[in-house]
Parts: structure tokens; sequence; C-alpha cells
């Protein structure tokens, strides 16, 4: 196995190995919708909430809606492995970047299949008066939808390979032109017949 198939396969079963896990011990460990375990205070806790839609619970009062979840997962993890096919060999950020996509994608997927729902347990939030009055008056709440490890994988993952092909995919192009020119530029002896001298050859 080359060294970017290697590293996509070993993102992928960590994310999934973190998210599976984590939701096993919030799911033993914590009464839904009733526990609240405090982290950092006023700012970080951990619940346990089941969300039966998809990102912000959008969905999830449509009937069939697990059969649609799961298509778009299908469809997404052929895409990346798709692309990941397609990387070259010795590459290690791509193959990092789509990991995390399809190790999200996956973990959240597992959720549906098996429950027909994804579980939810990481809560920011603000009990600052000021910082939550604002948020309030222009979201209607202080708080951000609970999420997990798959959520947060996807979400790091999609940035980055936004990030990569506006800012970085165009300096690896760039970096091959060197090595291209050098191929095209002839060598000693290979470079085009002095006119000169065909012409006193033929003298």
């Amino acid at each position: 196995m080359n060294r970017k198939n290697l590293i996509f396969l070993a993102v992928v079963l960590v994310i999934i190995a973190m998210d599976q896990s984590t939701k096993w011990w919030v799911e033993t460990n914590l009464a839904f919708r009733t526990d609240d375990l405090e982290i950092i205070p006023g700012f970080f806790s951990l619940v346990h909430a089941q969300n039966r839609g998809a990102a912000l619970g959008i969905l999830r009062n449509f009937e069939f809606r697990i059969f649609l979840f799961i298509g778009f997962t299908i469809v997404a993890v052929v895409i990346i492995v798709n692309m990941q096919r397609q990387l070259e060999p010795k590459l290690r950020f791509l193959p990092t970047v789509l990991g995390l996509i399809c190790g999200g994608a996956l973990g959240n997927g597992i959720d549906r299949v098996t429950q027909g729902w994804v579980t939810d347990f990481l809560r920011v939030y603000t009990e600052h008066p000021g910082t939550s009055e604002f948020l309030i008056s222009w979201f209607g709440t202080a708080e951000y939808p609970s999420f997990n490890v798959a959520d947060s994988a996807l979400v790091v993952g999609v940035g980055l390979f936004i990030v990569h092909y506006l800012f970085l995919d165009e300096g690896e192009l760039d970096s091959k032109k060197p090595k291209d020119v050098a191929t095209a530029t002839p060598g000693p002896g290979e470079g085009p017949t002095d006119p000169g001298t065909d012409h006193q050859k033929t003298a």
C-alpha cells in the first residue's frame, strides 16, 4: 500500500473510532436531554442529544430522510474515494483532508443506519451577559447547535480542502514548472545546428 492510501485509511479509521467511542460513552453515561456535564463553565459542556435531521436539524420531519441521508453518504464516499485514487502517491496533505471528510461522513452514516439518528454531545454556548444578549438578538440563541466528532472532522476537512484549492494548489503546480522546463531543455550537442556550420560543410 502506497503512502497516500495508508494515510487516508489511517485517518478514516481514527475518526470513526473516536466518533463511535465518544458517542458510546455519552449514550452510556449521560441521560438523554437531561444531563449536562460542565467542562468549561459558561462556555462548553457535554450533553446527550439526538439529531434526526441533517445539519441544524434540517429535514428532521421528512418521512424518507433516512434513505436520503444514506444515499448522500454513499455518493459522498464514492466521490471522495475516487478523488483519493487520482492523487499522486507521495502526497500527504490531501489524503489527510479527504480522510477527515470521509471519516466524518461514515461516522454519522453509521449512526443513521444503526439507530435512525445521529448522537450529538458537544455543546458550545455563552452565559456572558453582553455576548449572550447580542447573540440572542441576532440569532435567537446564545448556544451553537450541539455536534460530535464526525461533524468536527467534516467541517475541518472541508475547510482545509477549500483553503488548499484556493491558496495552495497553484503553488504546487508552479513547483513542477522548473522540472518540466529542465526536461525540455536540450542537452549538450542537442541544440539547433548553426547555419554557418551547415554552410561551411556544404561548401
